[in-house]
């Protein structure tokens, strides 16, 4: 059973079996099609809901790979950075131009969007060390970074947790650079551990 609105009308078409082998369109109740305009207008209306339904499928199947995820760096992916860079030591602090268990510098947390403690706020003295020392924070400034840097660094065709620990470590603009090996070689030890999960 169809439902159709034509002519500013709803139908409701039945499909009725009335002898072996043949069926009649009718409409409920107790109506029928009488001349070639109404059948017209039926047909053009249930044409128009077929059009309609292959408009959205299309849509729904539609590359959307080129947005941008909210959070584009997985948990697990999160970890393996922030164990190739510091160990994940919750104690380290800032040394040098970096700070924090992912060794971000100003310039990174900047471009990052400058996310800052509750309270806090990204023009404060101190914001930059409080985030980037923070865990949390500093896990939200890795995935703003990702968000305006990612790219497909190796030239896979994908871009996953080897492109994001590229991007980490040389930056948005050098990632298609060699990656220090001993920085690599802990990513690809941590991603091997985490094989089957997603990276």
């Amino acid at each position: 059973q169809v439902i159709v609105h034509a002519n500013n009308l709803f139908w409701t078409l039945n499909t009725q079996q009335h002898t072996p082998g043949t069926k009649q369109l009718a409409i409920s109740p107790d109506r029928s099609v009488r001349d070639d305009r109404t059948r017209m207008n039926l047909k053009t209306s249930v044409c128009c809901a077929g059009i309609l339904v292959a408009l959205i499928a299309s849509l729904v199947n539609a590359d959307v790979s080129h947005l941008v995820q909210e959070n584009p760096v997985t948990e697990v992916c999160l970890r393996c950075i922030c164990d190739a860079s510091s160990g994940c030591d919750p104690t380290v602090r800032c040394s040098g131009e970096s700070c924090g268990m992912f060794r971000i510098t100003w310039a990174y947390w900047a471009d990052a969007g400058k996310p800052v403690l509750p309270g806090d706020a990204p023009e404060a003295q101190g914001a930059y060390a409080n985030c980037a020392n923070d865990p949390q924070c500093a896990a939200s400034t890795v995935q703003g970074y990702m968000r305006k840097f990612g790219q497909d660094c190796n030239g896979d065709g994908i871009i996953d947790c080897l492109d994001h620990a590229a991007i980490h470590k040389l930056g948005g603009y050098g990632c298609k650079n060699a990656v220090p090996l001993a920085y690599q070689g802990k990513i690809d030890q941590c991603i091997h551990h985490a094989a089957g999960t997603q990276l």
